[in-house]
């Protein structure tokens, strides 16, 4: 009980960066397509960091390189239906999912509760290892991850016209999801460890079906490619740095 009360904390406290990342809106009005490109490619780094530190390699370590697979397909297969089921939009891609009339504000907090869902599931499951250090660090991860995210959420709101109040609500909105998947994982697998291989590498893969679906096309999408590329690289090494100090 001590340890699934932990891993909801700690994925409370990474969803909470989102909404110090969205702050900001309050005191840049201008920001350029190339810093929020750069910003975001520093994120989707975090996040490979993460994914693949924090996740595939213990899920390999626990379960093999099969069961690991198996995970990590299964990831992409339930946020490929997510995607097909929930109605949102893309900045890129635009709307996706079943036809519908809601407002481009709800469409756009549909498509960031689905992104950030893997995130909060992955400190969840990342706490149901029982290493309380790891789990940790990849909850810093993420927040380091949500604060750059909410910043350039919240940003890209505002050069859309969005008020400022209202950029920062719709950015602050999408943390609401990740406790609710930092409780599912930790609880699901603290019932059974030999599920944890799988959720470890579940997590994963929903982790790697958002960053290639969503982040990376974005930031490749306003001729900055070069700066975002740069960006993903700091973002992982930065990520690596951290893993490999506290652990």
């Amino acid at each position: 009980m001590n340890l699934i009360l932990l891993g909801t904390f700690a994925s409370v406290v990474a969803g909470s960066a989102t909404i110090v990342g969205a702050l900001v809106v309050f005191f840049m009005h201008r920001v350029s397509d190339k810093f929020l490109d750069t910003s975001l490619g520093f994120a989707a780094g975090v996040m490979l960091a993460a994914t693949f530190f924090g996740l595939v390699t213990p899920a390999v370590a626990l379960g093999g390189i099969w069961r690991a697979s198996a995970g990590i397909l299964l990831g992409m297969l339930f946020f490929i239906m997510m995607e097909r089921a929930v109605p949102h939009i893309h900045r890129v891609a635009g709307v996706k999912g079943p036809v519908t009339h809601l407002s481009k504000a709800t469409l756009f907090m549909l498509a960031m509760t689905i992104h950030n869902f893997p995130e909060g599931l992955s400190v969840g499951v990342g706490f149901a290892r029982a290493d309380i250090r790891a789990g940790i660090i990849l909850a810093v991860g993420i927040g380091i991850q949500n604060l750059v995210e909410g910043m350039a959420t919240s940003l890209t709101l505002l050069k859309d016209r969005s008020r400022a109040m209202q950029a920062f609500l719709i950015a602050s909105f999408t943390a609401i999801v990740e406790p609710v998947g930092g409780l599912f994982g930790i609880s699901v697998l603290s019932v059974s460890q030999y599920l944890l291989p799988y959720g470890l590498a579940f997590a994963a893969g929903a982790m790697l079906f958002v960053t290639s679906e969503e982040l990376i096309p974005e930031t490749h999408s306003r001729g900055n490619a070069r700066e975002a590329t740069m960006g993903l690289i700091f973002g992982f090494i930065t990520m690596m740095i951290l893993e490999k100090l506290f652990v």
